[in-house]
């Protein structure tokens, strides 16, 4: 009885995230739109961020406000798990959605994209994140310090950059009314403060009755806690990004709906990365190191194709899940 409730529980999280993701994206827009900034920084900063401070706050008060050896454990697992969803699961994720989409007459079949702006977004995680797995090999506490900085202060210059871009072929102007304000041609930015408030809460609560429902399910059915922790529950707290994502790519959006998983990566492969290095002694188990080293290879796979012709091939993108579903096996065998 418990499973099938909580199993209600699943559906109910879904709906919060879907509805919070509406008003959330068409909010988000609205701050582009009404400040003139380009799509890579609405969708790969205002959006990333936006969407990752909710799970941001879990590694920060498992670590620097934790009693327990096993509370930084989970700090440390919530900081590995989103780099490793986002880049093995959820941009494969868009790639099938797109050929779904393509095949119900949605939409082409094809990515409409500026590559020079993913291929930053990939560099800069590529070398963030290589850093940060280079620093596990390394014992000394200053270093890690030094690392951390860098990462912060590379997310500072990222930021920069996105706000500083032009957006020559962008699609914010085509934005939709704002739910809270239909029939206001331009809405107050009070108005468009309050929907994305009330949108982002809801994604985070949306993404917190995942979380219990997994937690309970996994409980029932003696699922391996390292298996909630590093694929499960990562899952729940990257549901915000997908859910956007998946709403921009329906919508023709594609600058957006990438471009909120990229910024996401490089925000995951940075900020929360730094606080670890910080706050921890930052020694991993082999099978965190793992998920390291497969994020960084799906990221050089998606960056690849990015360089080869400028194109990201859909059906090419689905197959790094093989990434993903290779772990889950191999973390479920150890």
């Amino acid at each position: 009885m418990t499973v099938f409730l909580y199993s209600l529980l699943f559906l109910v999280s879904v709906v919060v995230t879907l509805g919070a993701c509406t008003l959330f994206t068409n909010a988000i827009e609205w701050v582009g739109k009404r400040f003139n900034l380009s799509e890579g920084a609405v969708g790969g900063v205002l959006a990333a961020i936006g969407t990752t401070l909710p799970e941001t706050s879990i590694p920060v008060i498992a670590i620097f406000f934790g009693a327990s050896h096993a509370e930084a454990e989970v700090g440390l697992g919530a900081i590995l798990g989103a780099p490793f969803m986002l880049t093995t699961l959820v941009i494969p994720i868009l790639a099938i959605l797109l050929m779904v989409y393509a095949g119900l007459g949605k939409r082409t079949a094809s990515f409409r994209l500026n590559y020079r702006d993913l291929r930053g977004d990939l560099y800069f995680f590529i070398v963030a994140y290589s850093a940060a797995l280079a620093s596990v090999f390394i014992t000394s506490r200053l270093v890690h310090a030094v690392v951390a900085v860098g990462l912060i202060s590379l997310y500072l210059y990222y930021v920069k950059l996105k706000f500083s871009e032009s957006d020559e072929e962008g699609e914010v102007g085509g934005v939709e009314p704002l739910l809270f304000a239909r029939k206001t041609a331009v809405p107050p930015f009070g108005l468009i403060g309050l929907q994305a408030t009330l949108g982002l809460a809801g994604l985070a609560f949306g993404a917190h009755l995942f979380v219990l429902a997994a937690e309970t399910i996994a409980g029932a059915l003696s699922i391996s806690p390292l298996i909630l922790a590093l694929l499960i529950a990562p899952l729940a707290t990257e549901l915000p990004e997908m859910s956007n994502s998946f709403l921009w790519l329906y919508r023709k959006k594609d600058r957006l709906a990438v471009g909120n998983v990229t910024g996401a990566i490089v925000f995951q492969g940075t900020i929360p990365v730094s606080i670890g290095l910080l706050g921890t002694d930052w020694v991993l188990a082999p099978t965190a190191v793992i998920t390291m080293v497969l994020a960084v290879a799906a990221a050089t796979f998606f960056l690849v194709q990015a360089l080869w012709g400028e194109l990201w091939r859909p059906w090419l993108l689905s197959g790094s899940a093989i990434l993903y579903i290779g772990y889950a096996i191999y973390l479920y065998g150890f």
